[in-house]
């Protein structure tokens, strides 16, 4: 779960690890998201990345999901919640073998 950021997975010296899933949130005008190379970086793990999700809310706020900052949005956050809750439910865990 990455929200109201991302970075290119390179950043942590691999590319994202096969297998695993990932879902991004952010505000889609959020000028942190946009502007300094995040929004970018999230469509590239998108393209790249099977089971990869990008979720764009309307709006321009950057931690909207946190209730104890202004910059919360309640509807946006709710649904943000949902759709992670729901991604949790349909992740399918296998032991290493």
């Amino acid at each position: 779960m990455l929200f109201h950021a991302c970075v290119p997975a390179a950043e942590f010296g691999s590319p994202w690890p096969k297998g695993v899933p990932v879902q991004i949130h952010a505000m889609e005008a959020d000028e942190y998201f946009v502007n300094d190379g995040d929004l970018d970086a999230a469509r590239r793990l998108v393209e790249t990345v099977e089971n990869a999700q990008l979720h764009l809310y309307p709006g321009s706020q950057h931690l909207f999901a946190d209730a104890s900052f202004p910059s919360y949005d309640k509807h946006a956050a709710t649904l943000l919640k949902q759709r992670v809750l729901s991604f949790l439910k349909s992740i399918k865990v296998t032991a290493p073998e």
